[in-house]
């Protein structure tokens, strides 16, 4: 990311400005620590694959959030 700005920085804007919306962190290089991401925020370690994406995106958004695609039965 640009300037003195990462992804948990923007992670914490984003949930103080517009708190309705659903963060999903990934990173291969780093973990986050305590208190670094908000607290509904969710993260996803690199490697991984649609099929990670797609199952963790079923389990953690609400259904009336969920597209279609999401809210079929694997």
């Amino acid at each position: 990311m640009p300037g003195d700005t990462n992804g948990f920085a923007l992670a914490r804007h984003v949930d103080q400005h517009w708190p309705a919306i659903e963060i999903v962190i990934a990173s291969g290089r780093i973990a986050p620590a305590p208190g670094d991401m908000p607290d509904k925020a969710t993260f996803v370690a690199k490697p991984y694959n649609a099929r990670m994406i797609h199952d963790h995106l079923r389990r953690t958004l609400p259904d009336g959030k969920k597209p279609e695609p999401l809210r079929q039965a694997v």
